[in-house]
């Protein structure tokens, strides 16, 4: 059994070598959710994950001789890179397979950590199949992701460092996959305030630890936005902690883990990935649960793609109605489309696009249908848009799914 002392022997292992990321209150999302919220930063790291915590710490455990053959990891991306970047540091050899789904932008700074990179596998079981196979052809030292009593002190780490700074925390809440994360936080927690609740949450396509603690058979979905923690199957290791010090798990379905990144970004200005907002996905879904409480959240990582964020902050905003696109039935006569932008700017909207339709259309030749996205203040401005149009003489409809 891994114990408070060899997460506190971690912890010295690591002083000086990554980053203590800061553990702060958050104003608005306290206002927000009725808690008082605290959060943990892991997205500052010099990966943006908290996995270099267990990487290193298992790096610095190897023999000379293993170090000089070189490791291995399996990773969809976060655990890759804290691999390759300590590796790096202490001039280790390293190989990393990844997951063929793995995001461009986490294959891409493996690399430039200077690994091997190898895309093989169309899960993450099948790529642990070929790493197990590769590691004992190249005679390699496996860098488990989190099924290693080395890793998951390091990953511990997390919650010592939360609790020294916020000593009186009554929820923790951990963003879940292989469980390393958790089981580390959970003796660390547990042992230093055992009145403190520890809760995993996981997104509800990928529910392997909360299937496993039921007893039930574990069926997953395929993808999500959280794929740092879309594993079909607990590790050994932190399924046997779970059962001892962990008090439940939470279920985030996939807009609300969205949500919680638009959050993020919007009201505390950081960058969290998928799987690093989902404890504050857990809070939203749960406020009641939490409210009055001291709640310590773990931000697990943020390495998100570009793209991937821009969907996200798009669909956001037609979600919250600051992004509007209607279709609007107008004469065709020189100047009607000048009446309706006029009627919109005089409404307050600005106009984002412009679809001018005359051909593909059942309306009479004399109309025509022109469609425009906007951008509002929010849902009553986007209902008065409407509203102005249709006094003005412009039959009016939404067309974004959101009204």
């Amino acid at each position: 059994m891994i114990t408070l002392e060899d997460i506190r022997a971690a912890a010295a292992l690591l002083r000086g070598r990554i980053f203590e990321s800061p553990c702060t209150r958050s104003e608005a999302l306290s206002e927000l959710t009725g808690a008082e919220v605290f959060l943990k930063l892991e997205n500052l790291q010099r990966t943006a994950s908290f996995k270099e915590r267990g990487a290193l710490v298992k790096l610095l455990s190897l023999s000379a001789d293993a170090r000089a053959r070189g490791v291995i990891a399996l990773s969809a991306g976060n655990h890759a890179q804290g691999v390759a970047y300590h590796a790096r540091k202490l001039g280790i050899p390293v190989v990393v397979v990844m997951p063929r789904f793995t995001p461009d932008v986490k294959a891409e700074r493996t690399r430039g950590f200077g690994a091997e990179v190898i895309l093989d596998g169309e899960t993450l079981e099948e790529a642990a199949r070929f790493t197990e196979k590769l590691a004992a052809e190249r005679g390699l030292t496996l860098v488990h992701p989190y099924d290693d009593p080395q890793v998951i002190a390091g990953q511990g780490t997390v919650a010592l460092e939360m609790l020294a700074t916020v000593p009186d925390l009554d929820v923790l809440l951990v963003p879940t996959g292989g469980g390393g994360l958790l089981a580390g936080c959970a003796i660390a927690a547990k042992t230093l305030r055992p009145a403190i609740e520890v809760i995993g949450v996981e997104a509800a396509r990928f529910p392997s630890l909360l299937c496993a603690l039921e007893g039930r058979p574990i069926r997953c979905e395929a993808g999500t936005l959280a794929e740092g923690i879309a594993v079909a199957e607990p590790g050994r290791l932190a399924l046997g902690i779970a059962r001892r010090f962990v008090d439940g798990v939470l279920l985030v379905e996939e807009e609300e883990i969205e949500n919680a990144v638009l959050l993020l970004l919007e009201v505390e200005k950081t960058v969290a990935e998928g799987a690093g907002a989902v404890g504050l996905a857990a809070l939203l879904r749960e406020p009641r649960r939490f409210a009055g409480r001291r709640v310590g959240i773990v931000v697990s990582g943020g390495n998100i793609d570009l793209l991937l964020l821009s969907s996200i902050l798009q669909r956001g905003l037609v979600r919250s109605g600051r992004l509007l696109r209607i279709r609007v039935t107008l004469s065709d006569r020189p100047g009607g489309l000048a009446r309706v932008a006029d009627c919109l700017g005089q409404a307050g909207a600005n106009i984002v696009q412009v679809e001018h339709q005359r051909t593909f259309t059942e309306l009479p030749l004399q109309a025509v249908d022109a469609g425009f996205v906007l951008q509002t203040r929010g849902p009553a401005h986007a209902a008065e848009v409407i509203e102005r149009l249709e006094r003005a003489g412009f039959p009016t409809r939404r067309v974004d799914g959101a009204g």
